[in-house]
């Protein structure tokens, strides 16, 4: 019987990786670029990573729209982190600047930010918006991936 592998995308160079599923604890690397695809800790995205991840990634993909104008994003970062470390090897982390790439908050509607969307395989599975505690973002994440 052939083990199961999720597909994960590389958010340091986008490249897509095929990892078994009972290797996700050994801290699996990216066979284009080294990079880890499992941190616990959110990673900056570009939004041609963005889109590749949230289409194909079968590991939970959260992702956090924000602006470094905006005091809410801001004051928002250090509960994301949070929520990185408590989520790790279970769910990605990522955020992407809308400032930088405005075109991630036209392509996935985003009206308002801080604002947090959760993806797998190509599926938003639920969006919030607005500043919270990293608690907040876990019974969010939690309610949506049980099962």
């Amino acid at each position: 019987m052939a083990e199961t592998s999720l597909k994960l995308t590389c958010l340091a160079c986008g490249q897509l990786n095929r990892i078994p599923a009972s290797r996700l604890a050994e801290a699996p690397k990216c066979g284009t670029c080294g990079a880890r695809l499992l941190q616990p800790k959110p990673f900056a995205v570009d939004f041609a990573t963005l889109r590749k991840a949230t289409r194909a990634d079968e590991l939970p993909l959260l992702v956090d729209f924000w602006a470094p104008w905006c005091a809410p994003c801001r004051a928002m970062a250090p509960e994301f982190e949070k929520a990185a470390a408590q989520l790790a090897g279970r769910v990605r982390l990522a955020k992407i600047d809308t400032q930088a790439h405005p075109q991630a908050s036209q392509v996935f509607g985003i009206r308002g930010i801080p604002a947090f969307a959760l993806f797998r395989a190509g599926r938003e599975l639920g969006r919030e918006s607005g500043a919270r505690p990293a608690a907040d973002l876990l019974r969010f994440v939690e309610a949506r991936i049980a099962g």
